[in-house]
């Protein structure tokens, strides 16, 4: 299985960005796994908030194999531990999905149609996190969620 993440905007904060690499390359050693940054949406003043989760929507959705199993990182979603994640994650694995897209959305959060097409929806928490910061914490739960399907010291109970 490969895992990706779809975010929209790039990373300006250098620490994040240096962190977030270091556990991409951890995670190269447990399975395929990639970041894709969709870039912001231009003059987004001129925009009301639906019509800019509607065009952040028909660019996640340009980003997707019919294959692919689309989870949304969603205040609404479910809310995991890490061992339960892991868990889900193992699931995902057996089921022989060849693809598992996890996708980050916009400041105003996804359209309709990025809804519809989603066959879940996680909560990494009840607390606001910024866009950036989450991707770091989404990477390390995946680096975290493969520690503790192999029995590693990664993890502490």
């Amino acid at each position: 299985m490969n895992i990706k993440l779809l975010a929209i905007g790039k990373t300006d904060n250098k620490a994040l960005q240096q962190l977030m690499d270091d556990y991409q390359k951890r995670l190269s050693f447990y399975i395929k796994f990639d970041l894709e940054i969709i870039p912001d949406i231009k003059n987004v003043k001129n925009l009301s908030e639906a019509q800019q989760k509607e065009k952040e929507g028909e660019l996640i959705l340009s980003k997707l194999s019919p294959t692919d199993q689309l989870i949304l990182l969603d205040e609404n979603g479910k809310n995991f531990s890490s061992v339960g994640f892991s868990e889900e994650l193992q699931k995902k694995m057996n089921s022989g999905i060849k693809t598992l897209v996890f996708v980050i959305g916009g400041p105003y959060g996804f359209s309709q149609e990025v809804y519809s097409k989603a066959q879940g929806k996680i909560s990494l928490s009840a607390m606001t996190f910024s866009h950036q910061m989450v991707r770091l914490f989404f990477i390390e739960q995946v680096y975290r969620a493969f520690t503790i399907l192999r029995n590693e010291p990664y993890h502490h109970q």
